[in-house]
């Protein structure tokens, strides 16, 4: 058995609400599914398991507020262990001493052994039948009646075999039979349709596998002309459809936590360089012009994978600052500053920057940008960056000078690429520029570190067929 507690999903984060549970009890779950919404003081976020198993007791109601480490729900694994965030602990040993003498005890009934309560199913013809929370889940899957069963398991129970058997045993009348498979529902989303009177084969889901969750009920609720007049929702509904207007202010105060610690514990250094872009602009054009209008690339793109490679090459930025200490960060990960439409900024992470090509990295930076507008981050794209960058060339910004987000020791900033007036083999000309920024932590590097990776940026830059 293990639990699934509230996760740490930044440096600055000390609790969560719990939102919306994305999978009922009983349902069967694989380490990386998302497996509830939580929300923090900057996003709300899917939290996936850590763990494979199965959904045990909910432990904590959705809308409630938590500190990090609590556990929010238990999951039945099969090693029968129990340990935090879904992982399993290794058992305690217990003090060697003489073996204790044997005892003797009358016999008793064996009993089957239950990781939850199964429940009795009348049958005709034969009592009632047993089966627990994850056999109800295949025979529906499977299309089996339960009802119809004989289980083979101890005391009547239904087992797996019985359920695949009996789905063996009928493909004829099931195919005969068959209709769509039912979309996911979350439990949230069951009950805010409940409330608000709509039907859920209506609704399109956004979830995993198309799994209608809370947000897709409220969005179609709002186009339902003839919609009945909704009761009251709950502190949690009202999170869900409308975070980015509920979090402001939170998100505000959480901005002003870490920015304050970061300007008074971290001892900055700045430093910049304008950096020529005439040749990266003439191959993105050479590029794009041969390219279908999706797989077109913007300047953001190379600026991006130019700081990811130049990390690689200078480690001692990329990484992080605890204990008083440097520690290297394991792989190049950029957190990128992402303005929100509702105020607020959040710095979703792209993982192996450096290792991505530059379509790739292209995709996935759009990806994680609509995403995080739309408060549909996984909480592992929101911690575990090992380098922030932010460019503000979109906004007309020429230039930006971050902070340091702790404990990362540095943040790259890229403003908009201007033509200017520059010089040439001796020769004068206008030519695009893009001036790059450097904040660091001068407890961990020096300005010669900051030079040497801002020479890099420049330099790979020159050279964009082979970013």
């Amino acid at each position: 058995m293990g639990e699934f507690t509230m996760p740490s999903l930044g440096a600055d984060m000390d609790e969560g609400t719990l939102v919306e549970w994305l999978v009922e009890p009983g349902a069967p779950i694989r380490r990386g599914d998302p497996v509830a919404v939580v929300e923090t003081a900057k996003s709300t976020i899917e939290v996936e398991c850590f763990e494979s198993g199965t959904m045990g007791r909910p432990l904590v109601e959705p809308g409630t507020t938590v500190p990090v480490g609590t556990p929010l729900a238990l999951i039945e694994t099969a090693a029968g262990t129990r340990g935090k965030a879904g992982r399993a602990r290794k058992p305690r040993k217990e003090p060697q001493g003489p073996p204790a003498p044997e005892r003797t005890r009358p016999a008793e009934p064996a009993e089957p052994v239950r990781t939850r309560e199964p429940v009795a199913l009348e049958a005709p013809g034969h009592g009632h039948v047993e089966a627990g929370p994850l056999i109800r889940h295949l025979a529906e899957e499977g299309g089996v009646d339960l009802a119809a069963l004989r289980g083979s398991g101890p005391g009547g129970r239904v087992t797996r075999a019985d359920i695949e058997r009996a789905a063996a045993a009928a493909p004829t009348a099931r195919a005969s039979t068959a209709r769509a498979p039912r979309a996911r529902v979350t439990p949230l989303a069951r009950r805010r349709a409940a409330e608000l009177g709509v039907d859920l084969s209506s609704v399109a889901g956004t979830g995993k596998d198309a799994a209608i969750r809370a947000e897709d009920v409220s969005r179609a609720a709002s186009g339902h002309a003839g919609a009945p007049s909704p009761p009251p929702r709950t502190t949690a509904a009202v999170r869900a459809s409308r975070p980015s207007e509920d979090q402001a202010p939170a998100m505000r105060r959480a901005i002003a936590r870490l920015m304050s610690r970061a300007n008074r514990d971290v001892p900055h250094y700045y430093l910049s360089t304008t950096v020529d872009m005439a040749v990266p602009m003439d191959w993105l054009h050479d590029r794009n012009r041969r390219s279908p209008m999706s797989e077109r690339l913007l300047p953001a793109a190379l600026l991006l994978k130019a700081a990811a490679l130049a990390a690689h090459e200078v480690p001692e930025l990329n990484g992080f600052w605890t204990d008083d200490r440097f520690t290297a960060g394991e792989g190049v990960h950029l957190g990128v500053a992402v303005s929100l439409r509702g105020g607020g900024l959040i710095a979703p992470v792209l993982r192996g920057a450096d290792t991505l090509e530059v379509p790739a990295l292209m995709s996935a930076l759009k990806d994680l940008v609509s995403r995080a507008r739309t408060g549909r981050l996984r909480g592992s794209e929101v911690s575990g960056a090992t380098l922030t960058v932010t460019n503000l060339g979109d906004q007309g910004v020429e230039t930006v000078f971050g902070v340091v987000h702790p404990p990362q020791v540095a943040l790259v900033g890229f403003g908009r690429v201007v033509d200017r007036p520059w010089a040439v083999d001796g020769l004068l000309g206008v030519r695009p520029v893009v001036t790059v920024t450097l904040s660091a932590d001068h407890r961990a590097t020096d300005g010669a570190v900051g030079a040497r990776y801002l020479t890099a940026v420049d330099r790979l830059l020159q050279n964009p067929e082979k970013l």
